[in-house]
């Protein structure tokens, strides 16, 4: 059984994750690994930051990082992720910066889901309804585990390579924000967001109808094909 090492610790999105892909993998996330390094998101894109964390990630698993609470059996790959909100009436911000986007520009550290959706609302408080048009935007990175090679490699070359390996999918989620918050499910922008066809946002859908309407679940299910292909194959 293929192992998934989900770099995240958010036990919302590895839930997500889990139910979408179903229960042919072996599923781990950061949690099992308390000294996996944490990786600098400063990559201007959502591709960039994805792939940054699966190689920085699978490099160092590749290397032994210390304490495992759990043996990675082989073929093992790391999926990493960025996802954000992109609101046409911002010019596509919050984008990358959507975990932090209330946060202090001097502090690197995410900022609550209070705070964003307040500064979102703050910012759209004159925009009409036709104008509220936004997105939800995902970047899921996969990259395989490579066994560590003796001799003169060095990391870089090591990184240089789970990069080449590294697939990219993409799936986005049309829809507005809306001007006050609604629902007690999901995280994030989700009490804000309304997704084309549906009058309800993303925190009073609930997670049945979010994992088939999702940008989280569409870029999934083209990984979830992937998967299928190899298998086949």
């Amino acid at each position: 059984m293929t192992t998934l090492i989900i770099a995240t610790r958010n036990r919302h999105k590895a839930d997500e994750i889990r139910a979408i892909l179903g229960s042919d993998l072996h599923f781990l996330t950061l949690n099992d690994f308390p000294d996996a390094p944490k990786v600098v998101e400063d990559a201007p894109t959502f591709s960039g930051n994805a792939t940054k964390k699966a190689v920085e990630l699978a490099r160092s698993l590749a290397s032994g990082i210390s304490n495992f609470k759990f043996q990675i059996s082989n073929p093992a790959h790391v999926l990493a992720d960025d996802s954000g909100l992109e609101v046409d009436a911002l010019d596509g911000a919050p984008g990358v910066h959507s975990a932090r986007f209330a946060a202090n520009e001097k502090t690197s550290g995410n900022s609550s889901d209070s705070a964003n959706n307040e500064k979102l609302l703050r910012l759209l408080k004159d925009v009409p309804p036709e104008k509220r048009t936004a997105r939800f935007r995902c970047v899921i990175a996969l990259t395989p585990v490579l066994p560590t090679k003796s001799g003169a490699s060095s990391p870089v070359c090591c990184s240089d390579e789970s990069e080449l390996q590294t697939g990219l999918f993409e799936g986005t989620c049309e829809g507005k924000i809306i001007f006050a918050p609604r629902g007690d499910h999901g995280f994030g922008y989700d009490p804000l967001f309304v997704p084309d066809g549906f009058d309800q946002t993303f925190s009073e859908l609930g997670d049945e109808t979010k994992n088939q309407i999702s940008h989280r679940s569409k870029a999934l299910a083209k990984l979830r094909e992937r998967f299928k292909r190899n298998k086949a194959g």
